[in-house]
């Protein structure tokens, strides 16, 4: 494969998506990258031998690099941020996923280069507003937590700008799950975890559900593999790259695979991927998550599907599979 010569940089970078974004930029050619992190406390958590890059950055001194650096930039890819929806002070939120998003923003407007950032589908609250990516509707979103409302809050700033990027995009990812998430612990996906109490106990333990219109183990998300992830931000940033997006299709974007799933089907894929019967039990929600528990995701995909993106997108079944026996079963975290 030929080396494409664009220089992109890929912020939180030694975390989940950011890694696995990383990798495929490798895979799709991109070999002159610019990662970016916490890396004097991420970097213990990445294999980096075997990809290709041109620096490695830390977060807190991006800025004074850029102002140094002859290094020119072509596209900015920023996946940094703090995830822990358990984490309620909402002053650690606004300074990673706020004011920080904002010097991104700033840089991406003053260099007129691509923007492609992480927002959530966690600014959608309880889903009382639908899960629908319009612009209209985002001031009247009401997210469970202090991570949904940072985010939500930058999207709101980013639409109210009258300068920017000649290119930007802000996808709400809903459930993400797969390889590289290894290190998120409480944060990483259901099947993560199921794996390891399948490997440990031969059983998976479940949220029983804390309201009537569920059953146990019946809540219902958007799960979408990480691979299905990078695909869809690698062609809008190609598509950037060779002007082929309009400053018409700039704005807010879903990504999910709009079909909602429960957990059940998610845990039974896992031991179906062990060649296993399944064995769960259901315990108590706990209770510091029970009043910010999202009951039903489903992302709205027709806007991407609009955008022209018609790569489609992999099964629980098939995802799960992928997972567990090509990376879990064999101990890789990549």
């Amino acid at each position: 494969m030929t080396t494409n010569p664009s220089t992109i940089i890929v912020t939180g970078a030694a975390g989940f998506i950011g890694s696995c974004m990383a990798g495929y930029l490798n895979a799709q050619g991109y070999h002159h990258l610019i990662l970016v992190d916490d890396f004097g406390v991420e970097a213990k958590r990445i294999n980096w031998e075997g990809k290709m890059y041109d620096h490695i950055v830390e977060r807190s001194s991006l800025f004074e690099w850029l102002e140094r650096t002859e290094t020119k930039i072509d596209a900015c890819i920023h996946l940094g941020a703090r995830t822990d929806t358990t984490e309620f002070d909402y002053s650690v939120h606004e300074a990673l996923n706020l004011e920080y998003s904002k010097l991104i923003w700033q840089y991406c407007t003053a260099k007129n280069i691509p923007l492609m950032y992480a927002s959530s589908a966690a600014t959608y609250g309880a889903g009382e507003n639908g899960y629908n990516d319009d612009h209209e509707g985002i001031a009247g979103l009401k997210p469970l937590n202090p991570y949904g409302v940072s985010k939500n809050e930058f999207d709101k700033w980013a639409l109210a700008q009258t300068e920017g990027p000649a290119h930007w995009i802000g996808l709400k990812f809903f459930n993400v799950y797969g390889p590289g998430e290894y290190h998120k612990g409480r944060m990483a996906s259901v099947i993560f975890h199921a794996f390891n109490q399948i490997k440990e106990t031969g059983k998976v333990k479940l949220f029983k559900s804390h309201k009537p219109d569920y059953q146990d183990g019946e809540q219902l998300r958007d799960f979408i593999y990480v691979k299905d992830v990078v695909a869809v931000i690698g062609w809008m940033l190609e598509s950037m790259l060779d002007k082929k997006w309009p400053a018409t299709k700039n704005g807010l974007y879903n990504l999910g695979t709009g079909e909602a799933r429960s957990f059940i089907d998610l845990v039974r894929s896992t031991f179906a991927g062990l060649g296993l019967e399944p064995n769960i039990e259901f315990i108590d929600m706990p209770k510091d998550i029970r009043d910010t528990y999202q009951y039903f995701t489903e992302a709205n995909m027709e806007k991407l599907k609009l955008a022209g993106y018609n790569g489609g997108f992999t099964s629980l079944e098939d995802g799960v599979q992928d997972y567990v026996v090509n990376y879990l079963q064999k101990g890789l975290i990549y």
